[in-house]
């Protein structure tokens, strides 16, 4: 973990510097989401996460947020699936491969225990080979793949999805 990296449950403030991140990731075409978002425009989806349920941290260093990682809910509405979580994770592209990522994630791992969650999932595009990579790296295993079902403005590419029991 970096020296000054802190973590932390996301607050309502944070969502400028969150969208901007995930802007990163629009603009890469690597999470499937075509156009770039604003803060009015992912404040619904903000407001159903929570610290006790299904938490987003913030990856800070020098009060600046460099990354962030949430958990949501499997399948909701589904009660036998309320002990799955799906992980995503997005880190700013200036943090990339400087242990931003591995953090957030052990930390959510870590946290599940309290979360009552035993599995966690990865859905994630089948090019994104760093994200790949580093949920290897946790022990994620792929138990899932949709070749060719996504079509990012005419490049095609796969969906896989990788799970994690805790």
């Amino acid at each position: 973990m970096m020296q000054n990296l802190k973590i932390r449950f996301a607050i309502i403030e944070d969502l400028p510097q969150i969208v901007s991140i995930l802007n990163q990731a629009v603009r890469a075409r690597v999470n499937g989401v075509l156009e770039e978002q604003n803060a009015e425009q992912r404040l619904k989806w903000f407001t159903n996460f929570g610290k006790d349920k299904h938490p987003i941290y913030v990856a800070e260093i020098d009060n600046r947020i460099v990354g962030y990682c949430y958990l949501s809910p499997y399948r909701s509405g589904r009660q036998a699936m309320s002990k799955i979580a799906e992980i995503s994770y997005y880190i700013d592209t200036n943090y990339h491969r400087k242990g931003v990522a591995t953090s957030l994630i052990q930390h959510a791992i870590d946290d599940c225990h309290r979360l009552g969650k035993d599995s966690l999932l990865a859905v994630l595009l089948d090019i994104n080979l760093p994200s790949i990579e580093l949920l290897k790296k946790f022990n994620f295993n792929q138990w899932g793949h949709y070749p060719d079902v996504i079509d990012l403005n005419g490049k095609r590419c796969g969906q896989l999805i990788y799970g994690l029991k805790l």
